[in-house]
């Protein structure tokens, strides 16, 4: 019996020796917690298994029988809590003081803000003050640069081979409407200015504008010029003569206006403008007046008087007939005194071919007068020829040459343009003056090659001759052979 209980217990020894099966969510999951690892053991009782991803922690009610198992638990959670919450747990209790002094910090941190967001501003406002000073510095040298621009294109329309491109010429389109309109209208384009047909303070008139360039884009501003031409008929013509022949041998008694009358008033009506007047076809009044004459002589010489055909065939022939009788002498005393008391001119004109030729360089007169005016300006009151300011212009095919020639000739004292024009005769160019010399056997004969050439000054029977003489002659030897820079070609030899 004995070795029955003693078999006994040797295999109930065996099987608490015997090794139970091991469970993975039943081992304890190793813990990185500080605190943890450094609380003191506890009974096998309390056990920490891993299930998942949660942390279940098992608590036996073997050990720590006098604790609640509430106070239990929230002790555990307080001993499995991290460093950094330990370490945040001072700073969630803070006292008075520090309160307020974080209550200072959060204001001055606003103020701060506040004046950083007005210094932003005042920023921004000078950047913007200073990109519209930019933009209005850009704009004032855009201004003068077009201006500048403007200046020069003013300056290049003025000279000869431009202006004339700049003119506008106004028609009257009265004018256009008799004779020759058509043909005044194509020789003005014909030039290659513009043509405007516009209605003119005077009838039958034309006058003129410049083109002036202006500092606006594509702008280009019209300045009128003084300058009119005013068409006068034979008709009104004659008219205002007769009545200034009437006003004339009546003492100023005649009421009609006459040809300077006329013209005063269209002057005051019109001070800024420059009045000339063309006639076109005052010959064949003449003409007419001329053939009247002849007709009425011979009929008085034949004995014939008037009779009803011849009669019939007066009325029909015009209103020629009903013109009065002026004869040459009063036309050329009505406009001598049209002249000598307003200045005003009368061109007479054969056809209104003529007329329009006389449009057209009236047309290039007015169009160079600015350029010619600026270069007789020299600044120089002795200065009396301005045109040798600029020399003479000489093109690639050698025209310009014998003026220039001339000039040098000139360039002597007491040389006059008479003198210059017969050394040229006979001696175009200095080659050739050069060659003479080289054909002349001595000395003497050199000096006076030029002593004998004919000076011949006016013409008909009013000219006069005389010749060179040898000083001149030997100026020119002079120029022509001298080796010293510094000689004096007045000097006697």
């Amino acid at each position: 019996m004995i070795d029955s209980l003693q078999s006994e217990d040797l295999r109930s020894s065996s099987d608490s020796d015997e090794e139970l099966p091991v469970f993975d969510f039943l081992q304890p999951r190793p813990s990185t917690d500080v605190a943890s690892q450094k609380a003191p053991k506890k009974p096998a009782s309390s056990v920490l298994c891993s299930v998942g991803s949660a942390d279940v922690m098992m608590i036996s009610s073997d050990s720590e029988d006098d604790v609640p198992l509430a106070q239990r638990v929230k002790l555990r959670q307080e001993r499995r809590s991290t460093p950094e919450e330990a370490d945040d747990l001072p700073h969630r209790h803070l006292s008075a003081s520090e309160t307020g002094d974080a209550t200072k910090a959060t204001k001055r941190s606003a103020e701060e803000i506040r004046a950083s967001r007005e210094e932003a501003l005042r920023r921004r406002q000078a950047r913007e003050r200073r990109q519209q000073d930019r933009e209005a510095l850009k704009q004032e040298q855009e201004r003068q640069k077009a201006e500048r621009r403007a200046l020069a294109e003013a300056s290049k329309s003025l000279r000869p081979e431009e202006c004339i491109k700049h003119m506008v010429v106004a028609v009257d389109p009265a004018l256009l409407q008799l004779e020759g309109g058509g043909t005044l209208l194509a020789s003005v384009q014909a030039l290659g200015c513009s043509c405007a047909i516009e209605k003119q303070p005077l009838p039958r008139s034309v006058t003129w504008a410049r083109q002036a360039p202006s500092a606006q884009q594509n702008g280009a501003a019209r300045v009128p010029e003084p300058h009119v031409v005013m068409q006068m008929t034979v008709e009104d013509f004659i008219t205002l003569i007769h009545n200034y022949i009437q006003e004339e041998r009546h003492s100023g008694s005649a009421c009609s206006p006459t040809l300077t009358s006329w013209v005063r008033e269209r002057q005051r009506l019109h001070p800024d403008k420059r009045l000339s007047l063309a006639v076109i076809e005052l010959e064949s009044y003449f003409r007419a007046r001329k053939s009247r004459s002849q007709k009425r002589l011979r009929a008085a010489v034949a004995g014939e008087e008037a009779g009803g055909g011849k009669e019939k065939k007066k009325r029909r022939s015009g209103h020629a007939e009903k013109l009065p009788e002026v004869s040459r002498v009063e036309v050329e005393e009505a406009v001598v005194h049209l002249q000598l008391h307003t200045g005003v001119s009368v061109r007479f004109l054969s056809t209104w071919k003529e007329f329009s030729d006389h449009i057209t360089m009236t047309t290039k007169a007015v169009a160079e007068a600015p350029f010619k005016r600026a270069r007789e300006q020299t600044g120089f009151s002795f200065y009396l020829e301005s045109e040798w300011a600029g020399g003479q212009r000489v093109d690639k095919a050698g025209k310009g040459l014998l003026q220039a020639w001339k000039r040098q000739i000139q360039q002597f004292n007491r040389v006059s343009s008479d003198v210059a024009a017969a050394i040229l005769a006979a001696y175009p160019s200095p080659q050739l003056l050069k060659k003479a010399y080289s054909q002349c056997r001595t000395e003497n004969e050199k000096l006076s090659l030029l002593s004998d050439l004919l000076i011949r000054r006016g013409e008909g029977v009013t000219s006069t001759t005389r010749r060179v003489g040898p000083e001149l002659s030997k100026r020119l030897f002079l120029l022509m052979h001298s080796r010293d820079p510094e000689q004096n070609l007045d000097a006697s030899l």
